[in-house]
């Protein structure tokens, strides 16, 4: 089993800028990936965001693309999801994970293990 601890959710203004952080208790596997989803009701969980722990290589969901930015540190095995420019409509429980399995970074049914979230929440 695998734990992931995400932290850095809050309220913020349009325009403004949150850090998520997301810390797993042990890597699963030698092809290894984190990521972000991020849930709103009534809507479809989003891809968000991924990084590849062996090669760097990061993937975004097109709605996020040139304002968010996903980093890893791999010695705290964290990854890091940089904000910047939030809108109202990236208001969301952002959702950690990890454990996938093959290399479709952006479907949610490819990963074994999740968060339990952070809530973000963007004002006009």
């Amino acid at each position: 089993q695998v734990q992931l601890v995400e932290s850095g959710g809050g309220l913020v203004q349009a325009g403004g800028s949150l850090r998520l952080s997301c810390a797993a208790s042990r890597r699963t596997s030698s092809n290894y990936y984190m990521g972000w989803f991020r849930q709103t009701p009534g809507k479809e969980r989003e891809f968000v965001s991924a990084i590849s722990w062996n090669t760097g290589n990061t993937y975004y969901g097109d709605s996020v693309k040139g304002r968010f930015t996903i980093s890893r540190d791999s010695a705290k095995n964290t990854v890091y999801l940089q904000m910047n420019g939030l809108k109202p409509e990236d208001t969301a429980l952002y959702i950690c994970v990890t454990g996938l399995r093959g290399y479709v970074v952006v479907i949610d049914s490819g990963y074994d293990y999740w968060g339990q979230g952070t809530q973000v929440t963007v004002s006009s």
